[in-house]
Parts: structure tokens; sequence; C-alpha cells
């Protein structure tokens, strides 16, 4: 029996509920096999069985449905069944082009993406060296020295690793090797991509695959250039100086908010904890708002954070005095000032929009 495209909503529905609600790897792994086994080709089952699983997960966890440990099982779960995939004698091929290294930039922990795509591109007969999660670029580089590979394919999920992903194309192409990149990192429209210098940017996999099959042309002398040539705003030193500042400012904030956010005198030290490590991730945000030029970059992240909060029942509107406090600290780097007071515009605007959310 063959299974048709029409099958797969409900083969999805039934993975979801395996690997993300009953965290039931057998049942996950059976239904992933078992479509294989039917005849449903191994890129479809990972890009449009397996995939939809870890998405479905990310919108659980933003809604408070799922604990962070129930969205590291399922993650866990999803990375073994695309194991049981890969071993499938469906999905064997042969290699017939070149090779490619697929692998994640320095300080990213979110390697499916990027497993998904060596995965595929493996289905589609090139010779892949999947590296993983977290790859510091001497290592990368080290490694394109070894094998030889023909071009390099590069993923990032968080925007606060551009700037390494920046070293890393850099890097690549310095010793010759074009550069593709893919991930939520790079904006849905690929405008990071762009801006960073690199030879290709892929919305998703299949996309991915298409253009290395097309070919990439090598790295021209003129595109291995110095960062700092890449993005002249970098001349006025507030991304160094922020950078290198990240900590104070965090501490700086969490003494003032007690003042400026009453609320925080109730907090237990686990709720503190959980703050501090918010306005950690806000430092970040905005320092690589900075380091791209890019106000829309943090307006956005303050955005989704506030949505966040109100699903775990936190009020929106005090991310409003860690603005305030950011947003005075910062008053000499106008560069750093100028997002901080969009955000407090766009929070005032979604906040207003939502007034029954809690206060």
């Amino acid at each position: 029996m063959t299974a048709c495209l029409p099958a797969l909503p409900e083969l999805r529905d039934r993975l979801i509920a395996a690997a993300a609600l009953d965290r039931d790897e057998f049942a996950a792994t059976g239904l992933v096999t078992g479509a294989l086994d039917d005849g449903v080709p191994a890129e479809t089952v990972l890009l449009d069985l397996i995939a939809p699983v870890q998405a479905t997960v990310g919108t659980e966890w933003a809604a408070n449905r799922l604990t962070v440990a129930q969205e590291h099982a399922a993650s866990a779960i999803v990375e073994r069944v695309i194991t049981a995939l890969a071993h499938h004698p469906a999905a064997r091929t042969t290699p017939r082009y070149g090779k490619v290294t697929v692998a994640c930039v320095e300080q990213e922990w979110h390697s499916l993406p990027a497993r998904l795509l060596a995965e595929v591109l493996t289905l589609r007969g090139w010779e892949v060296d999947f590296l993983g999660a977290q790859v510091p670029t001497p290592h990368l580089v080290a490694h394109l020295h070894h094998t030889g590979a023909d071009v390099v394919a590069l993923s990032s999920s968080l925007p606060t690793r551009l700037p390494s992903a920046h070293a890393a194309i850099t890097a690549c192409q310095s010793v010759g090797v074009p550069v593709l990149v893919g991930g939520a990192a790079f904006g849905p429209d690929g405008r990071f991509a762009r801006l960073l210098g690199a030879n290709a940017w892929a919305p998703d996999a299949r996309t991915a695959a298409d253009l290395l099959a097309a070919g990439l042309a090598p790295p021209a002398p003129a595109d291995v250039r110095q960062q700092i040539d890449d993005l002249p705003h970098l001349v006025d030193q507030e991304y160094t100086l922020v950078a290198r500042s990240q900590g104070q400012l965090v501490k700086q904030v969490l003494t003032r908010l007690d003042d400026r956010f009453p609320a925080m005198a109730t907090y237990t030290d686990a709720q503190r904890e959980r703050t501090a490590e918010d306005i950690a991730h806000i430092v970040e945000f905005l320092t690589v708002a900075i380091y791209t030029d890019d106000d829309e970059l943090f307006t956005s992240f303050i955005t989704w954070t506030a949505g966040i909060l109100t699903a775990r029942h936190v009020p929106a509107h005090s991310l409003r005095p860690v603005l305030d406090i950011l947003a005075a600290a910062l008053k000499d780097f106008p560069r750093a000032v100028r997002p901080l007071e969009r955000a407090r515009t766009v929070l005032a605007d979604a906040t207003a929009a939502h007034p029954g959310a809690p206060a």
C-alpha cells in the first residue's frame, strides 16, 4: 500500500501527539518508519511530518502549555526519530555531488534546523559532514582545511548569535569556501544574511538544497573583508562598549527595578532569578541590535517577550521600567537609545491593545 499526500495531516497530528504530548518515543518512531514503509518519500517525512512537531513544541512552550522540561523531552524524541529515519533503508542514498559541511554557529545550541538540512542534503546525494551545535569558528575553519568541503551551510536560530555568524562567514570565505546561511536569526527575509555578506540565504531546507544544486560561486577576493568594513556603523564603538558592559547593565537594572516596579518586593528567589535571566536576554538583544543597526530586531523581541510574559500571567508593562532604566544608563549611546525608545512605543501600543491583560 502506498500512502498518499492527503494522509499527511492526520499522520502529522498523530506524530505531534506522540512526541510532544505523550512523549512516547516508540509510538513516534513507529509512525515515521511506517510512513516510510508505505512509500512516503523520506524528505517529505522529514520536512512535512517531523519538522512541524518541533514547531508545535515551540508554540506550545510560548503559550505556557509545555514546561521547559517537557519541551526538552519532546525535542530529544524528535532527534532520535530523525536518527531512526536516517537508518531506514528508504533513506539510503549514494553520494553523487560534492562535500557540504553543515554546522551551527558558535554559541548556537538549537541544532535541529541544521540537522534537518544535513539529512535532506544526504538524501539528495551530497556528502555531508554534520558538525552539530555550537561549533567554534577556528575549529570550523580547521575542519574545512582538513576535508576540502565545497560549501558551508551555517545555521542560527537566535539573532543574538549574529556577531558569531558574521565571524564564521568571514572566516570561511577567507579560505575560499562559499557560505549558505539559514535559520530564524537571519530574519524572515534574509536581510541579516545579506548584511553579513553570506553568499546565499535560504528560508528552509528544500530551498537550501535547491540553491546548492544550482551551485554557489566561490567567494571573490572582494568578498573577504574585515567586519568593520562590512558594517561601517561599528566605527562609533557603541557595540563594543555596550557588549563589554552587559553584566554591569543587568546588575544596574536589577538594583533599580525594586524601586521602579514595586511588585518585585514579593518575588521569590526563583522569580528574581528568572527576572535576571529575562533582563540579560533583553540586554543581549539590544546589543545585537546595535551591532546590526537594526531597531526592528530589538522591538520584535520586546513584542515577543511581552506575549511570553502575558501567557505566564506576568504583566507586560513590567518591561517598561526595564527599558527606562536601560535608556537612562545608555543615554550617551544614541544607537542604543533609539531602539529603546521605539520599543517603549511598541510596548505602549501593545499594552493599550490588550487592556485586560494581568496588571
